[in-house]
């Protein structure tokens, strides 16, 4: 799989927000960083890489991040390895935590990118990718069309606001915060004119009833965010929605759609649990990723970062138990 977030069309994103991006390639690896910064300084973030073909190719990736960081006077790299020969080598999935300790890298204080992800493959006729569905998604999009709805897909950044209504209304609904209209308004401005991503619009009618913002890379088109009125929310559209772009995308030549973060089947009261359901309805399989992990350049200041972060963590888990007490 390509993937999306270590593409060009994604470092143009994070230019236009203002970052600063390294792309550097080698021997059977590449990555994209970013300059960030938080409370130990500045550090280059690579999400969801560096991607290397062999371990070798892993190891020199990992030396060119280091001395990209000295250069850029980076604390840290924080890398997302989902890509890093493991296979190549006979590693499974539990071994990636030695491998990468090995290599001097810690586990990361959370994941910033899901750890585990949705995976369609659109090899072969569409035909088979909807038998892998369940019946009622397969209904859905053969027959909504006789109540009314209808489906469309934009280039249009401007169009993006269809998506940022429904994602104000469901985040009022929900209780949670979603990501800026300024961030979401400058994807769009930097990705859809690229062909790099589609906005998906459902109708009823004439008038929107769901919205799914799609990103493109050579091979696989990501699910990215999705919204609907509930309002409508009987008539089930997100369900045809994310079926019509998938449809497209295997219409395109891509072989792969990422639906994105799933929660782990042993986890029923994980707050994805309704996505994850709603996601494996359309088939597919599962991936694990080894998760986000810091390789420390200036050791003294990770070092002291790590220490201040924990005693704010101990601190922060005293008040509570002092205010659970008071309560008593």
């Amino acid at each position: 799989m390509d993937y999306f977030l270590q593409g060009r069309h994604w470092a143009g994103v994070q230019r236009a927000l203002g970052h600063n991006v390294h792309e550097q390639a080698g021997d059977g690896w590449r990555f994209l960083a970013v300059e960030e910064s938080n409370p130990a300084g500045k550090l280059l973030y690579v999400p969801y890489g560096p991607l290397a073909d062999s371990l070798a190719a892993f190891d020199s990736a990992l030396e060119a991040l280091v001395a990209l960081a000295r250069r850029c006077g980076a604390v840290f790299v924080r890398i997302e390895p989902v890509s890093a020969g493991f296979d190549n080598a006979g590693f499974d999935s539990s071994a990636a935590d030695t491998l990468l300790r090995s290599r001097g890298l810690r586990p990361a204080p959370a994941n910033l990118q899901p750890e585990l992800s949705w995976i369609v493959d659109l090899d072969g006729d569409f035909k088979d990718v909807l038998a892998g569905m369940k019946p009622v998604n397969r209904n859905l999009y053969r027959n909504i069309h006789k109540k009314g709805v209808s489906f469309r897909s934009s280039r249009d950044p401007a169009e993006i606001s269809v998506l940022l209504e429904f994602l104000h209304l469901t985040a009022a609904r929900n209780g949670f915060k979603p990501q800026s209209d300024e961030y979401l308004s400058q994807v769009a401005r930097s990705l859809m004119p690229a062909g790099a991503a589609t906005l998906f619009i459902a109708e009823l009618e004439g008038s929107p009833i769901a919205a799914a913002l799609a990103y493109d890379s050579d091979d696989t088109r990501t699910y990215a965010h999705a919204a609907l009125d509930d309002t409508h929310r009987k008539l089930s559209a997100g369900i045809p929605l994310l079926v019509t772009l998938m449809a497209d995308a295997s219409e395109k030549g891509l072989q792969h759609v990422d639906l994105w973060g799933v929660a782990p089947a042993d986890q029923p009261d994980h707050k994805w649990a309704g996505f994850t359901a709603f996601k494996k309805s359309f088939g597919g399989r599962g991936v694990s990723y080894p998760g986000t992990w810091d390789l420390p350049v200036n050791k003294l200041r990770y070092g002291a970062y790590q220490l201040a972060r924990k005693a704010a963590q101990a601190g922060k888990k005293i008040v509570r138990t002092l205010r659970g007490r008071l309560r008593r």
